[in-house]
C-alpha cells in the first residue's frame, strides 16, 4: 500500500513540475496572444477555440469544480483512490489496443496482464497488484496512434465539455468512445452515464491543485492551455522523444 500512495505522490509531483516548467513559456505566449494581431497557425480558429474556453471555464466555475470539491471532501481517501484506480484499469483495454495497433506488442502483452491481474486478484482495478509486479502502466489512445502513422495533429480545437483537442484527437476520440468497455458492455443508458460522471467528477478532483496554479500565475490561462496540451500530445505520440519541429496539416 505505501508503494502506490509513494507512485500516485511521485506522479502528482512529476505534474506540478510540468505545470511549473511551462509557466515561463506560457507568459511569453500569454502577452503574445492579447496582441490581436499575433496569430498562431497551429490555431487558426482562435475565436471559436476562446469562446469555448470560456464556455468550459464557466461550465467548470459552476458544475464541474463544486462536484469535485463535494466528492473529494465526502469521499474518503482509499475509496477516492480505489474509484480512479477502477477507471485506469478500464483505460488498461485501450491502452493495449493502441499499442498493439502501433506495433508495441511487448507493452500490448503487458496491459492485457495489468487489466486481467487488477481485474481479478485487484478486485475489479480497486487496487493495482499489477503495479507491485513491476508491471508497467501506459498511456495510449488513438490520437497517438494516428500520430505514429505519421498523421499531423492538424489546428488546435477546443471542444464543449471535452475541452483541448486536435484535428487529429477529435477523430481518436470518437475510436477511443467506442472501444471503451463502458461503451460496449454496459448496456444501461443511465449506468452507463453514470459511470462517465463519476470518471470525469474523480479526475476532476485529482486536477484541482493543477488548475489552482495556472489560474493563479498564467497571464493568459487560454494560451497556456493550449501550449500544455500540444506539447503533452507531442510529448506521447513520440514516446517522450520528440522531433524539434512537427507538421500541422490545414
Amino acid at each position: 500500500m505505501r508503494k502506490i500512495e509513494s507512485k500516485k505522490n511521485h506522479t502528482a509531483a512529476a505534474c506540478f513540475r510540468t505545470v511549473i516548467s511551462l509557466l515561463g513559456a506560457s507568459a511569453l505566449v500569454g502577452c503574445a496572444t492579447v496582441d490581436q494581431e499575433y496569430t498562431d497557425e497551429r490555431d487558426p480558429f482562435e475565436g471559436f477555440n476562446r469562446a469555448m474556453y470560456t464556455f468550459n471555464e464557466n461550465l467548470d466555475q459552476y458544475v464541474a469544480k463544486p462536484l469535485a470539491k463535494g466528492y473529494q471532501y465526502i469521499t474518503p481517501g482509499p475509496v477516492d483512490r480505489g474509484i480512479t484506480r477502477f477507471f485506469s484499469n478500464i483505460d488498461d483495454v485501450r491502452n493495449a489496443l493502441n499499442n498493439g495497433l502501433q506495433l508495441k506488442f511487448q507493452p500490448a502483452a503487458s496491459d492485457i496482464g495489468r487489466f486481467a491481474i487488477n481485474s481479478t486478484i485487484g478486485v475489479l482495478g480497486f487496487t493495482d497488484p499489477a503495479s507491485e509486479m513491476g508491471m508497467e502502466k501506459h498511456d495510449e489512445d488513438f490520437g497517438q496512434t494516428l500520430g505514429f502513422w505519421g498523421m499531423g495533429p492538424g489546428p488546435y480545437l477546443v471542444l464543449p465539455v471535452i475541452g483541448p483537442s486536435s484535428g487529429r484527437d477529435l477523430v481518436g476520440f470518437g475510436v477511443d468512445w467506442v472501444s471503451d468497455p463502458i461503451y460496449w458492455e454496459v448496456d444501461d443508458l443511465g449506468v452507463s452515464w453514470g459511470l462517465y460522471i463519476v470518471r470525469y467528477v474523480d479526475r476532476r478532483a485529482d486536477l484541482l491543485t493543477v488548475t489552482r496554479v495556472m489560474e493563479d500565475a498564467a497571464l493568459d490561462p487560454y494560451a497556456f492551455m493550449r501550449e500544455s496540451y500540444l506539447q503533452r500530445r507531442q510529448h506521447l505520440v513520440y514516446d517522450g522523444n520528440p522531433p524539434e519541429q512537427d507538421d500541422f496539416f490545414p
